[in-house]
């Protein structure tokens, strides 16, 4: 079992811990709406990524409704 030679202080253990803290988000407009969205990621509010069309809107598709 380990034990420790001698007691950490505070100080000392914050100072370590100092690198640890979450960073706040990085957010971009999205070049085609406008939205905010996250660096590399497809845009929640349109569906495109990098100046293409990756995700169809649910209002675009044309669905039957008895197809269901």
């Amino acid at each position: 079992m380990a034990v420790q030679q001698n007691k950490v202080s505070k100080s000392r253990r914050n100072k370590r811990r100092a690198h640890d803290s979450l960073e706040g988000a990085n957010p971009n407009e999205c070049a085609n709406c406008g939205e905010l969205k996250r660096p590399h990621h497809v845009c929640a509010a349109c569906g495109h990524y990098d100046d293409r069309e990756v995700i169809a809107q649910a209002d675009e598709i044309d669905l039957d409704e008895d197809a269901a």
